[in-house]
């Protein structure tokens, strides 16, 4: 998809890119519009199956305690959430970008990029909400001797969207969308923003041919290391609220909100309890960035 012009959609956050999606153009796009979504969230699926090797300790207890299985916990939602969440997030932002208004003068506009990849955003976490609430209770199941946080029970995603629906409603599925919205608005913006200036400063360098996947991919790398720095504050803030306790009404017992969560995190760990687990973000975030990118070129 990533030809011509050089630029496209982008992932998960940082999914293709500005500079890829321009590579549409309105002409030749009959269906175009539909098959943004699905090649979109097709492409961030395949992003979540790289295979990582990094985090050692985590990966080491993990799989000592609760077998290679555990390495795996959450994996059916987390594709669910990347297909909905990511193909209304790059499927948004193609068709924003092949209106022609991220471009000023024939160059992307820094501005507009940001402004437009922020709206995608919203519109792709308001989307996938309830999946990454399901995702994250699953992932944080473990043995008693490892467990790290609240345990829920749930037998699978779709008997814990059950068992949410029926004790707290429809809202209940939406609990914690108050952290995943900013999060993916400002991961959204810093990714498809950075992935469409590289892009085209690398093509402007003339480094590699305009149709060579490297290009994607050295775009896609300087990309991800903006997205993890940008998003980590909100992963943390975001799973903290997905995975707290809540009482029969449904309200968290640990914080009311984003920015109750925000502030008592920075009052008690300071700036660097924000950033836990930066090694691991980029672990997980930069590959993912970066293989989107290539999948969808």
């Amino acid at each position: 998809m990533c030809r011509d012009r050089g630029s496209r959609n982008s992932a998960e956050v940082t999914m293709a890119g500005p500079a890829c999606l321009s590579s549409l153009d309105p002409p030749n796009r009959s269906g175009g519009a539909a098959m943004d979504f699905v090649l979109s969230g097709v492409a961030a699926c395949g992003a979540c199956l790289v295979h990582y090797r990094n985090v050692f300790h985590a990966f080491y207890t993990i799989g000592k305690v609760d077998g290679l299985l555990g390495l795996q916990k959450g994996l059916v939602p987390a594709l669910y959430y990347q297909f909905f969440m990511n193909g209304v997030r790059l499927g948004s932002y193609a068709i924003i970008e092949s209106s022609g208004y991220i471009h000023t003068n024939g160059r992307v506009s820094g501005l507009k990029t940001t402004l437009a990849g922020a709206v995608a955003g919203v519109v792709g976490a308001v989307m996938g909400s309830p999946i990454y609430l399901v995702k994250t209770h699953l992932q944080s199941q473990s043995t008693s001797s490892i467990a790290v946080g609240h345990q829920y029970q749930h037998q699978g995603m779709m008997h814990a969207l059950s068992v949410i629906y029926r004790q707290h409603g429809i809202v209940g599925l939406w609990r914690g969308s108050s952290a995943a919205v900013p999060r993916v608005s400002v991961g959204s913006a810093a990714q498809l923003s950075t992935f469409s200036s590289s892009k085209e400063l690398v093509m402007d360098l003339q480094v590699f041919p305009e149709d060579s996947w490297m290009v994607a991919l050295s775009a896609g790398m300087i990309s991800s290391v903006v997205v993890v720095l940008a998003m980590t504050p909100f992963d943390v803030v975001s799973t903290r609220l997905y995975n707290q306790p809540v009482d029969h009404l449904g309200k968290g017992q640990l914080y009311k909100g984003f920015t109750d969560c925000f502030s008592k995190t920075l009052k008690k760990e300071g700036l660097a309890g924000l950033y836990k687990g930066l090694g691991a973000s980029y672990f997980r975030l930069g590959p993912h960035t970066y293989s989107v990118f290539i999948l969808l070129g």
